[in-house]
C-alpha cells in the first residue's frame, strides 16, 4: 500500500506542480489568440527547420553513452542507445528523471548491458552536462552583465524593490519551486541509500563513473558534449524567428534565456512546464518583449517541443519492437 501511495505520488506531484505554475501564468491569458497566432502570425518554416536540431540533440546523446560504456566493457549497438534515449525523455514527461533509469533498462533487455554500470555512465553524462551549463551561465553573465546593469539602472530596481513586488501568488509559486528542489533532493538521498545496500551495484556505479578517464578518443567524446548543446541551442535558438517579436532580439537574448531555461527545468516538473515557461517569461520581458507576446512565445515552443519529444519516444517504441534482443553469448556490433 505505501509503495503505491509513492508511486501515485511520483506521478501527481510533478504534475500538480507544473500545473500550478501553469495556472498562475495563464489565469488570465485569452487562449482564442493562440489561433491567431499559429495561423496567421507565425512562420512555420523556422519551426521546421529547428526540429532536425532536436532530433540531433538526442541522438549526439546516444553516440555519447555508447562511447562511455565501452570503457567498462559494454558495447551496445549504436541504434539501441538512440532509441533509448528517445524513450527516456518521452517516459520524463510522464514521471520527471524515470528516463535515466528507463534508458538503461532498454540496454539491459536488448543488448544485455549491465544496468548498474550504464546507471554509472548516466551519472557521469549528467556530471559533465552539469559542468557545461555552469560554464556557459558564468560566460553568459559575463557578457551580458551590462545588459543587467542598464536594466537595473534605469528602472531603479533593486533587490529590496523585487522583493516588495511579489504577490502572494509569487510567493507561493517561489516557495512550491524550493519545496519541491528539496523533495527532489530527498528522493536522490533515499535512492542512493538503497544502492548502497546492494555491493555489486555500487561497484558496477563507480566503474561506470571512472569510466572517463578512459574513454577512448576524448575529443570525440568532446565534440559529441558541445554537439549535444549546440543542437539544443539551435533547437531553441531557431524559434526566435517564428515570430516578428523575437527575430531581431539576437543571439545574446536567445543565450541568456537559454541558459535559464536550462537552469529551470531542475525543478521536477514534466518537460519543465511551468517553471521553465516562467523563467523564459520573465526574461524575454527583461528583453523588452510585451508580456503576453512572451507568453505566446513560451506557451507556443514549448508544446511543439514537447509534442517532438513525444513523437520520438512513439518512433523509440516501434523501432524496438523490431530489434533482435542480444543474448549474453552473441556479439553486439
Amino acid at each position: 500500500m505505501r509503495k503505491t501511495f509513492n508511486d501515485i505520488l511520483k506521478i501527481a506531484l510533478p504534475l500538480l506542480l507544473g500545473g500550478a505554475i501553469l495556472y498562475w501564468m495563464y489565469r488570465d491569458f485569452d487562449f482564442q489568440q493562440i489561433r491567431n497566432v499559429l495561423f496567421e502570425d507565425m512562420n512555420w518554416t523556422w519551426m521546421l527547420l529547428s526540429f532536425p536540431f532536436g532530433i540531433l540533440a538526442q541522438m549526439f546523446r546516444g553516440w555519447r553513452w555508447r562511447q562511455t560504456l565501452a570503457p567498462v566493457d559494454e558495447h551496445p549497438r549504436s541504434s539501441t542507445c538512440i532509441h533509448a534515449i528517445f524513450l527516456s525523455y518521452a517516459a520524463s514527461l510522464v514521471i520527471p528523471r524515470i528516463g535515466e533509469f528507463m534508458r538503461c533498462g532498454v540496454l539491459k533487455r536488448y543488448d544485455n548491458v549491465s544496468f548498474p554500470k550504464a546507471l554509472g555512465t548516466v551519472v557521469t553524462e549528467r556530471a559533465i552536462d552539469s559542468l557545461v551549463v555552469m560554464v556557459v551561465t558564468g560566460l553568459t553573465l559575463l557578457l551580458q552583465i551590462r545588459v543587467f546593469t542598464h536594466f537595473f539602472d534605469e528602472t531603479g530596481t533593486s533587490i529590496n524593490s523585487i522583493v516588495g513586488r511579489f504577490t502572494a501568488a509569487g510567493w507561493l509559486v517561489t516557495g512550491i519551486c524550493i519545496v519541491a528542489i528539496a523533495l527532489m533532493g530527498y528522493t536522490l538521498l533515499r535512492k542512493l541509500s538503497i544502492y548502497n545496500k546492494v555491493k555489486d551495484t555500487l561497484r558496477g556505479i563507480w566503474q561506470g563513473i571512472i569510466s572517463l578517464k578512459d574513454v577512448h578518443n576524448k575529443w570525440l567524446f568532446a565534440f559529441y558534449t558541445l554537439a549535444i548543446w549546440g543542437s539544443y541551442f539551435l533547437h531553441y535558438y531557431l524559434t526566435f524567428f517564428c515570430f516578428d517579436f523575437t527575430a531581431n532580439l539576437g543571439l545574446m537574448c536567445a543565450l541568456v534565456t537559454f541558459v535559464v531555461g536550462s537552469i529551470a527545468v531542475i525543478v521536477p516538473t514534466p518537460n519543465g512546464a511551468g517553471p521553465w515557461h516562467f523563467a523564459v517569461k520573465t526574461m524575454l520581458i527583461l528583453y523588452g518583449v510585451a508580456d503576453v507576446q512572451a507568453l505566446y512565445f513560451v506557451l507556443i515552443v514549448h508544446t511543439i517541443q514537447t509534442m517532438l519529444v513525444i513523437l520520438l519516444g512513439i518512433y523509440a517504441v516501434v523501432a524496438l519492437g523490431f530489434t533482435k534482443v542480444v543474448r549474453a553469448n552473441e556479439r553486439r556490433i
